[in-house]
């Protein structure tokens, strides 16, 4: 029973984490940029705001999640802006080559940034919810037992996507030049406005 609902919230993590976003953008270019070190701990960030929202569904927490959902709004709108800014600096970035510039550097902020920008989306909540329906479990005693082996396997599951996607990306680190690298901080800064500034439109 435990290794299954495991098994649930580990698919659960991956489908969640796996599709091409402002999250994967960034893990790959803080990964070329940065160090395989800064695409983990963007994707850490986010892994952990989805055991967050998980969290909230596995205890029912319904006042917590119905607020978040409200307000929704202003959250994404904050994700949005964020997204932009993220951006901006992405274009502005001047490419980083040396090996003793890359590594530990700004593991904190892109541990932050990713956390916050997948809390800036509170409808992931309604996943977990629907799964731990389906599942029947949820609440305290046994019921509760379970949700935490969802919320773990979720945990799990979007991590292992997050580190395999930097170490893949990373193997591809040695074939990027200066000139290379230059072009992919203004093509990401740019895409990462275009899903910062679609975030925002799409509330009107």
């Amino acid at each position: 029973m435990r290794m299954d609902l495991f098994t649930r919230g580990f698919a659960l993590g991956l489908s969640i984490a796996a599709p091409v976003g402002p999250i994967a953008l960034l893990c790959i270019r803080r990964t070329l940029t940065a160090g395989r070190a800064s695409g983990w701990a963007t994707g850490l960030g986010a892994a952990t705001a989805d055991a967050i929202y998980g969290t909230l569904s596995a205890l029912g927490v319904s006042v917590i999640a119905s607020v978040l959902l409200d307000h929704s709004h202003w959250l994404r709108l904050f994700g949005g802006a964020f997204l932009c800014y993220l951006g901006i600096r992405a274009f502005f970035a001047a490419p980083i080559q040396a090996s003793s510039e890359r590594g530990t550097v700004g593991l904190g902020q892109s541990y932050l940034s990713g956390l916050l920008l997948t809390l800036s989306n509170p409808i992931t909540i309604l996943s977990f919810a629907a799964l731990f329906a389906s599942a029947g479990v949820g609440g305290t005693g046994q019921a509760g037992q379970g949700a935490a082996w969802i919320v773990i396997g979720t945990f799990a599951g979007s991590a292992a996507w997050w580190i395999v996607l930097a170490a893949a990306t990373e193997r591809l680190r040695a074939r990027f030049d200066e000139g290379w690298l230059r072009w992919l901080n203004r093509i990401s800064g740019l895409l990462l406005i275009a899903f910062g500034l679609y975030s925002i439109w799409a509330l009107f």
